[in-house]
């Protein structure tokens, strides 16, 4: 019943304020307004217990971008991107309902952070983006999308970077699919997801390694908000992750109660900029299956790029830790999402003490 109600009023909010979504003219749903729809489905409007075809992609597969319209991602630097509780916030304000209402780096011109979920810069949880090399967007599933950049600053400012992987390779022809995620602090509003879908491309690539499979991220680190003070790094997903699946009828991969929310920052072992251990060569010499008990922590090859040092320790500034058990919802899906690849010799592994 939840859902349901916090679904009735955010349909029910001024169109110029309230929740946010990424803006670019690559995005699906860009020319969508609360009128094309018979329920509001612009692209600000959060996502909560609907039916997969109703999120996925905020069921805007059927409003794609035009040709040629595409979010470059140079490889190595940062990908700006226009965050924003209207269209009209941003450089793209022409078309939409309410006619330029720009007001410098602030996303939600006019209204208070509550307007988007914050109580304030320390409240924000983090956003991410992530990719699916894949041209055929009706070919894309859940489990083909894996983050590759964070920004736990988000979602504070208009103007937000996020920092790509210098070894991103090329897409195959005719582009990638790319994608936002944010998920909000339970201080400020009824929780629900957000997914916005677009065409992207890599600039300047020089690799050709692939991304690697992406796997369920695991809460893993210091939770103090619920009872668990210390990071538990043996129990975290590294390597490529995928976005957190949330609150939804259909194809979660996320089962954590209703207010302990999963976030897109060290509490599930997504630090923040670029996620640069997401290759398939990652780690050469294997990832030990994950658990509370697992003492020994794998270090990527490209270990200057890539040590998580802000999972395993205790304080951030953008946020809590991970913790080390998830908050379920079902007991039947306690271990939804522990990687099962082989155990192999663990030489580029450092253990715990």
């Amino acid at each position: 019943m939840i859902p349901i109600l916090l679904a009735a009023i955010a349909a029910s909010l001024p169109l110029t304020s309230g929740h946010i979504a990424i803006w670019h003219p690559s995005m699906y749903g860009f020319n969508v307004t609360d009128k094309t729809f018979d329920y509001d489905n612009r692209p600000v409007v959060p996502l909560m217990d609907m039916p997969f075809q109703q999120w996925w992609f905020h069921n805007h597969l059927a409003y794609p971008p035009n040709p040629g319209d595409i979010f470059e991602l140079p490889a190595g630097k940062p990908a700006t991107a226009e965050l924003a509780c209207n269209r009209g916030a941003t450089s793209f304000f022409a078309g939409s309902e309410g006619g330029d209402i720009r007001s410098g780096d602030d996303p939600c011109p006019g209204s208070p952070p509550a307007e988007y979920h914050t109580t304030g810069i320390d409240d924000v949880k983090g956003c991410a983006l992530a990719i699916a090399y894949e041209s055929d967007v009706s070919k894309i599933q859940p489990e083909d999308f894996a983050v590759f950049s964070v920004n736990q600053t988000c979602v504070w400012h208009r103007f937000t970077d996020f920092q790509v992987p210098a070894r991103m390779p090329p897409c195959p022809e005719g582009g990638c699919h790319c994608a936002f995620f944010w998920i909000h602090s339970p201080d400020s509003g009824g929780e629900q997801i957000y997914m916005n879908g677009f065409k992207c491309g890599v600039t300047g690539s020089t690799s050709e390694v692939a991304v690697a499979k992406s796997q369920v991220p695991r809460r893993c680190g210091a939770d103090p908000d619920h009872g668990k003070p210390d990071a538990v790094p043996g129990n975290c997903t590294y390597g490529a992750k995928q976005p957190l699946y949330w609150l939804q009828k259909e194809r979660n991969n996320m089962f954590e109660d209703y207010y302990a929310p999963p976030f897109y920052n060290d509490l599930y072992n997504f630090r923040d900029g670029a996620q640069d251990d997401i290759f398939e060569d990652s780690y050469p010499d294997g990832i030990p299956q994950p658990s509370p008990e697992q003492t020994i922590v794998p270090t990527p090859v490209n270990e200057a790029a890539a040590t998580p040092t802000s999972t395993i320790s205790s304080t951030s500034t953008s946020g809590p830790l991970p913790s080390a058990r998830g908050f379920r919802r079902s007991d039947a899906h306690a271990g939804n999402g522990v990687p099962t690849r082989p155990h192999k010799p663990y030489t580029q592994a450092r253990k715990l003490r």
